[in-house]
Parts: structure tokens; sequence; C-alpha cells
């Protein structure tokens, strides 16, 4: 990519928005990019901040844990094959103590890696090599999800829903168990669940999940939705091996198996 700027570990691309362009989302979005290639960092960089993004580049794991120790950022663009802790243990790393969105930075051919790392909390994944403006539309589609409200959730009661004593509050984005206990959910984990709540008792194909829980077209063998179901199980269904709130269908998808009503917000939400 011509004209690339010479990259310095956690160096800071800060660019205007540009002009004309208005979003509902947090203006001029920080994002962490992790990679020890040190091209990719530059031009990557580059790239974003001429999108109007602010850019923070590391080149490995500690960097990235001494750059989010000083910092705030809106996601982490994080590659999983680096020299010393890998992307899947630093993802994992992040997620106990985090929910800042994270998008994967994968190899074409490892599949287990792309699942695994779904598996530990990751929003969503790119294949290397990858399109910079597939990224992009990638990571905008990942702050929508995760700082924006639409119309519909606005709506209804402020966007609070009950199903089998759980209440989850769209406004907020909050899950609440029917002890009352706060339930933490990754935003991939509460967007899939929103899909379900909205639509009870209908058969959802994974296409249709994955366009309404990610907002991307499906792949070939894409199993994110599968994957992230079963992680919604474990939060959610008493028994996860044998659901009873979202099942299953041979051949066809899955179904939310719950009676779900609208309700005035909780001062606790």
């Amino acid at each position: 990519m011509p004209g690339l700027k010479r990259f310095v570990t956690n160096h800071v691309w800060r660019t205007s928005a540009p002009a004309g362009k208005t979003s509902a989302m947090v203006a001029n979005p920080h994002i962490l990019v992790v990679d020890d290639d040190k091209q990719i960092r530059t031009s990557l960089g580059n790239f974003l901040a001429g999108a109007g993004l602010r850019v923070t580049g590391a080149a490995d794991g500690r960097a990235m844990l001494a750059a989010m120790s000083t910092g705030n950022f809106d996601l982490i663009v994080l590659d999983i094959m680096m020299p010393g802790e890998d992307g899947l243990s630093l993802c994992r790393r992040i997620r106990a103590t985090n929910k800042v969105p994270i998008v994967l930075l994968t190899a074409t051919s490892s599949e287990t890696d792309r699942v695994v790392g779904l598996e530990l909390g990751a929003d969503d994944y790119v294949c290397k090599p990858f399109s910079p403006r597939e990224l992009l539309a990638r990571i905008r589609a990942v702050l929508r999800r995760t700082q924006n409200v639409s119309g519909r959730t606005r709506c209804a009661k402020g966007g609070v829903r009950k199903f089998e004593g759980w209440r989850l509050n769209a406004l907020r984005r909050t899950l609440h168990n029917p002890g009352g206990a706060l339930v933490e959910l990754t935003a991939g984990e509460f967007d899939l669940l929103l899909a379900f709540v909205e639509r009870p008792n209908h058969v959802l194909t994974r296409d249709q999940l994955l366009d309404l829980a990610r907002g991307r077209a499906p792949s070939a063998f894409d199993r994110s939705i599968d994957v992230q179901v079963s992680r919604l199980r474990r939060k959610i269904e008493i028994n996860p091996q044998q659901p009873t709130l979202i099942k299953t269908v041979r051949s066809g998808g899955y179904v939310f198996s719950a009676c779900v009503t609208s309700a005035e917000p909780d001062e606790a939400e």
C-alpha cells in the first residue's frame, strides 16, 4: 500500500471523521491492532485511520497489555499466529476481565482456530490474506452491534423482554437470570439471544441467524452460529445437553421455544 508511515510500537494514527458522514457510533472509535507483522500493522493502521478511526498498534501480547493498561479501546483486531503468547491465549486473557469486542485475524485453512476463537469469546474473524475493506466492514458491523440500539429495540416498553423468569434488556444490553443475577454475555452472544427472543417459536436457519446476529453473509463452512448457540446454551439452559429453550431443528436450524413477553424496565437493570 503506497505512502505507508513508519511504524512504532503503540503508535497512534489519528484522523477526523470523513466529511459528510455521521454515525450513531462513538465518534472516531479507537481500534487496537495486534499483529507481529510490521507491514500489516502499518498498512492496516493507515487504512483504518484514513477511514476515520483512531488506531494503536501492538507487536505482541506484552505490547497489547501495556496499551490496554493505559488506554480505552472500542475494538481489538487480534492476530492468532504470533510468536510467544498466541492470539487465542490473549483472547482468553482479555475475556476474563474485559468485554471489548474482538475481531480475529486467522489463517484461511484453520477452521479449528476460528471455532476455538469464537468459543473463547471473539466476536468475529477475518481470514488471511484479507481485504482491508472487508476488515473495515466487519469492524463497523461489530461496533454497530455493540454501540448502537436499533429503533426496534427502543420500543416495546424500553426493549425489556421476559422468558421463563429471565429478563433481557435490549436497551441496556443486559440479561438477568430468574434469581435476579446479572449474566455476562459477549456482544455476539447477546445479539444471538436477542435474535431468538424477538422471534420466539420460529424456526431460524443458520444463515438467517448469521445475518441477524452478525450482519454478514454465510460461508460454505461457517460454524460460528453453532459455536455461539453452544456457548449461549451453557449460560441459559438448566441442562445444555438437553436444551429446552434453544432447540435444534433437524435439517432446519434452531427455534427458541419459550413464551416471550414485554415488561417494564427494572431499577436493577
